[in-house]
């Protein structure tokens, strides 16, 4: 198990020196864990191990624009892997779920990369959850931290799909707005 500080030494000794040993370590530690990543996320396994590749492929080319002081190796490696997922689910000529639509409509590039490495910490996300509502806040934690599909949450909560659905986005609006607020 690698801490926070190990991963980060270890990106710059790639960006510093193209370390291949330290890129080794790094992806025996992160491969797995984002390709579960974006397995949650609702892709397949075969395709989360490519999407997991090309990211881990991107941190070695982009490991000189690594700052620890702005985000940690985690979060970095993560915003890639996903960025990556968005790419992957333009290209596809499959059409996007409700699921993905927060995906899909996030903040790309630069204003992604400075939201996530700049971004909003515990303390402050779990002050904002605990001002929703309790019919959003428990559809909230069902989607976000128990990993559970809005079919999956209706079932569970005796409620019909769109009402999940419906609460989720209202919240996630919620969220989204205060947030904003305090980028501004």
């Amino acid at each position: 198990m690698l801490s926070a500080d190990e991963a980060a030494d270890l990106i710059e000794a790639i960006a510093s020196r193209q370390d291949r040993a330290a890129f080794a370590t790094l992806f025996r530690h992160f491969a797995p864990r984002v390709k579960a990543f974006i397995i949650r996320g609702g892709t397949d396994a075969e395709t989360a191990q490519e999407v997991s590749q090309e990211a881990l492929v991107m941190v070695w080319r982009k490991a000189a624009s690594f700052d620890r002081l702005r985000a940690s190796a985690a979060t970095w490696i993560y915003t890639i892997a996903r960025n990556k997922r968005i790419d992957l689910l333009r290209r596809s000529a499959r059409p996007i779920d409700t699921e993905d639509w927060l995906l899909v409509y996030a903040p790309e590039g630069e204003d992604a990369n400075k939201s996530v490495l700049e971004g909003q910490t515990y303390t402050r996300v779990k002050e904002l959850l605990g001002g929703l509502s309790e019919d959003q806040l428990v559809v909230i934690q069902k989607a976000f931290f128990e990993d559970k599909t809005h079919t999956v949450i209706a079932e569970e909560l005796k409620l019909p799909l769109g009402t999940v659905k419906s609460r989720i986005r209202l919240a996630l609006g919620r969220l989204r707005e205060a947030l904003e607020k305090d980028e501004s």
